[in-house]
């Protein structure tokens, strides 16, 4: 079938679709603070102040418009733009969602950026909406985050010589076999991509069974599962090897660390260690608020329970203490802290919901525990318990019995350490990778 038949087609339901979606739609966004004008947007009516934004964004080669559905693809959106930004930071963004939640989401990251990105609501895919916001935001390409494919947009852009590129993509041998099913008609919008970057070495032959041309799909990996980070700055954990034993930890204890902790956690996670702490008397406690300007307050709320914590700023030599207990009252050496841990136990998953991110401490080879409120990282601990390489616990109590068991067996230990590794290892550098081959010539 030919690309202008299947646009046809497409053109001819699409109208069925809509009016049959369109009654759930707008509950949808009027029940998650959506406004008509944000309806508006989606019909390519801007109001005025986002033309004012466009306007003030880089041109020509510079400007690009990145589409993500909701908040998951939000989050790789803006991990991308950070990237991108960091080693271009002339470029400017449109980024389109068509959430109510993505949109404050995308929001939230844009009120950072200077004015470099311009949020809107994503466009209903007919012909002359797609034609309507490429007229008024002009970019040079479009960058599809994950699976989202516009037939009419596609069109649209190619015929204006704007490349389209899909990003973080990944296909299921399900859903290939669904789309297989309306090759007919899938193939040729599949084939209009100028490129599609993958998460898996196994979805290049599933793309471009699609149409994708195979020349056009490499592999970079996921961005979602990306650490991101630079190797640990030998200097630094140096400086931090005297640090531990100038507060009396040598280098034989083993170190409970609680990473990134929120209000409240630090007293109930320190509770733990002091039951551990009767079993391995060696054992020593680092604790690294998310907050550090907490520090002072958390020093307090653990004395009741007989722990004089020590501030890293303020180390008092061979200070005596029930458990030797650091609290990291300065910032940037989390991932060095993390390097010197023997446990890691990750803050906002106990008493708050969305939890921190646990991929520093996986990449740094080290079992990894959290509860049960990691909403905002489902997909990376779906990927480590997967992979066998970390620990989700239901309460305390079940932390307890798992850090025992942990302690217990150093092989235990290193098995979670490598599996962690193994399942990350595999990402690490995507985001990079990915700005790479979208970044302008």
């Amino acid at each position: 079938m030919s690309k202008r038949f299947s646009l046809l087609l497409y053109n001819l339901l699409l109208p069925v679709g809509l009016v049959v979606m369109l009654p759930g739609a707008v509950r949808k966004m009027r029940a998650r603070g959506g406004r008509w004008s944000d309806l508006a947007q989606r019909f390519g009516f801007l109001p005025k102040v986002k033309r004012q934004e466009i306007a003030q964004l880089a041109v020509g080669k510079d400007r690009l418009w990145l589409h993500a559905v909701s908040v998951g693809e939000v989050g790789i959106a803006t991990k991308l733009m950070t990237r991108m930004l960091k080693d271009l930071p002339n470029l400017g963004f449109v980024l389109t969602t068509s959430t109510p939640t993505g949109y404050a989401m995308a929001e939230e990251f844009s009120a950072k950026q200077n004015g470099r990105v311009v949020v809107l609501y994503s466009p209903v895919d007919l012909p002359w909406v797609g034609s309507r916001f490429l007229e008024q935001l002009q970019p040079a390409q479009i960058v599809l985050i994950e699976a989202e494919l516009w037939p009419n947009m596609v069109a649209a852009a190619k015929a204006e010589g704007i490349s389209v590129s899909m990003v973080n993509a990944r296909l299921s041998a399900r859903s290939e076999r669904r789309f297989q099913k309306f090759g007919f008609f899938i193939r040729p919008v599949f084939a209009m991509l100028d490129q599609v970057l993958v998460q898996e070495l196994g979805d290049i032959p599933r793309f471009a069974g699609l149409g994708v041309d195979p020349a056009n799909i490499h592999y970079t990996g996921s961005i979602k599962f990306d650490p991101q980070g630079a190797a640990v700055d030998e200097v630094q954990l140096a400086q931090l090897r005297i640090i531990l034993q100038q507060a009396g930890i040598v280098e034989t204890q083993p170190v409970l660390l609680l990473a990134s902790t929120h209000a409240g956690e630090e007293v109930l996670l320190a509770r733990v260690a002091l039951n551990l702490n009767a079993i391995y008397p060696d054992l020593a406690l680092l604790i690294v608020p998310r907050h550090v300007e907490r520090a002072a307050v958390v020093v307090e709320e653990l004395r009741p329970l007989g722990i004089e914590a020590q501030l890293r700023s303020q180390i008092l030599s061979g200070a005596p203490a029930r458990m030797k207990t650091l609290l990291i009252d300065t910032t940037g050496e989390l991932r060095a802290w993390q390097c010197l841990a023997t446990l890691v136990v990750v803050g906002k998953s106990f008493l708050a919901e969305g939890g921190q991110n646990p991929a520093e401490a996986v990449m740094a080879q080290k079992p990894v525990l959290f509860g049960p409120h990691m909403e905002n990282f489902e997909a990376l601990v779906e990927l480590l318990l997967k992979n066998k390489g970390a620990v989700q616990v239901s309460d305390i109590k079940a932390l307890e019995a798992e850090l025992a068991r942990l302690l217990a067996d150093k092989a235990l230990r290193d098995g979670f350490g490598a599996a962690g590794y193994q399942a990350l290892a595999a990402h690490e550098g995507a985001t990079l990778q990915t700005s790479r081959r979208l970044s302008p010539n």
